[in-house]
């Protein structure tokens, strides 16, 4: 323990009858002096010792944090299973022990069948807990919508109107279809090759719909231990219900609905417990209040029959590739913010780039541009499409298809 510094000494001053004034004067001085330096050594003790104690004050609360977390007890997590009138039917997470306990004083009003509640070592209720929500279902709701809109999307005016009256109407308009006396489609599935339009649909919905937007991959549900995927997609649509109106898209569906197979793997068993929980839950919409689903697949052949039957997908939208209309009207989109030559004629490119996806032309606007700037010119002509179409030509050398480029 370290001692406290001693005090400098007190200076004193005497003073002789027989001084003359000036002497006088100079002693005064001299004794002033002696105060000052005295005066500067106590207030750097004082500083000192005031840091000292604001040190030696942090401890003290740190020490009594601690002391009173080593007094408490734990508390642990439970289930409330029944609200009776003289107890409440608690079960412990972890070891699914079932007790009946006295009501909790000043939260027995609130407490409901099914609530999470943190409990001491007597069984007693001391709170009520949030509902568990899985972290990784929470961060797959969008906050900023997409900046897609439906006009960005070109040659699939057909598909656009019906992944409006499926998804939008309801939502927003749902008394015309209690008017006609039908219930609103539930879901909608785009399928069609890569690279056709299908997320940009998605996004243009987002974008477009005041509901929120929960966004996922169906990789993602795709988890290593058992009831993981099943809680994910649980966790996910108790979400859309809490925030509902709501829509939510699932890229790449064939990850988790393939078709069913007599694999005895741990893996493919626990993929399909993960879309048997799919399966239960969309068939709970009409339960559920306001909630859509739009789902997306390359592969619509790999699909389980069960998760296409009418009910969980009522419309099944086919994005195809697009054809000479739509490639122009896709060219039209992508070139729109372009400084193109008077010579560039989009006809012509739509007429050379069949089989071309909406993602594959988007590309080439792209490499044209880069040809243009490899050039040091500002603006587009159409010899820098031909040598971006001799680029695709001269990279694809399978079977005459073309390809993504970067």
């Amino acid at each position: 323990m370290s001692r406290s510094p001693s005090l400098p000494e007190r200076p004193r001053l005497d003073l002789d009858p027989d001084m003359s004034p000036d002497e006088r004067l100079e002693a005064l001085r001299e004794h002033f002096e002696e105060v000052i330096q005295v005066n500067a050594k106590l207030e750097e003790q004082l500083d000192t010792a005031q840091k000292r104690r604001e040190a030696l004050t942090g401890e003290v609360d740190s020490l009594e944090r601690e002391n009173r977390t080593l007094k408490s007890s734990s508390l642990y997590v439970a289930t409330a299973e029944e609200v009776l009138d003289d107890g409440i039917v608690i079960k412990q997470h972890g070891n699914n022990q079932e007790v009946l306990t006295e009501n909790a004083a000043g939260i027995d009003e609130e407490l409901e069948a099914g609530d999470r509640v943190a409990i001491d070592d007597s069984f007693g209720i001391q709170a009520i807990l949030d509902p568990e929500t899985d972290a990784r279902a929470q961060a797959m709701q969008i906050d900023q919508s997409p900046k897609v809109t439906y006009e960005d999307i070109g040659g699939l005016e057909e598909q656009v109107q019906e992944v409006v009256e499926t998804v939008e109407d309801p939502l927003s308009d749902p008394a015309q279809f209690k008017t006609v006396g039908i219930e609103p489609p539930s879901g909608v599935l785009l399928h069609g090759p890569p690279g056709t339009g299908k997320t940009m649909l998605a996004k243009a919905v987002a974008n477009e719909t005041d509901a929120t937007f929960i966004k996922m991959a169906g990789s993602e549900l795709v988890q290593k231990f058992i009831g993981e995927g099943a809680k994910l997609v649980r966790d996910l649509f108790e979400l859309a219900s809490e925030h509902e109106p709501a829509v939510i898209f699932i890229d790449e569906i064939d990850a988790i609905a393939s078709k069913r197979t007599e694999s005895k793997t741990s893996g493919d068993a626990e993929v399909q417990r993960t879309m048997m929980q799919l399966l239960s839950e969309m068939d709970g919409f009409e339960e559920r209040g306001n909630i859509r689903i739009i789902a997306a697949t390359n592969r619509f052949d790999m699909l389980d029959r069960a998760i296409l039957r009418p009910g969980r997908f009522d419309r099944l939208i086919e994005v195809p590739e697009p054809d000479w209309n739509g490639r122009e009207a896709i060219l039209q989109i992508h070139t729109e913010d372009m400084n193109l030559g008077d010579d560039v004629e989009l006809g012509t490119i739509a007429n050379k780039t069949e089989g071309f996806t909406g993602a594959e032309l988007s590309s080439l606007a792209t490499e044209a541009g880069m040809f243009a700037i490899r050039a040091e010119r500002t603006e587009i002509t159409m010899s820098d499409f031909d040598d971006a179409l001799q680029k695709v030509s001269e990279e694809d050398n399978t079977n005459g298809t073309p390809i993504a480029f970067a």
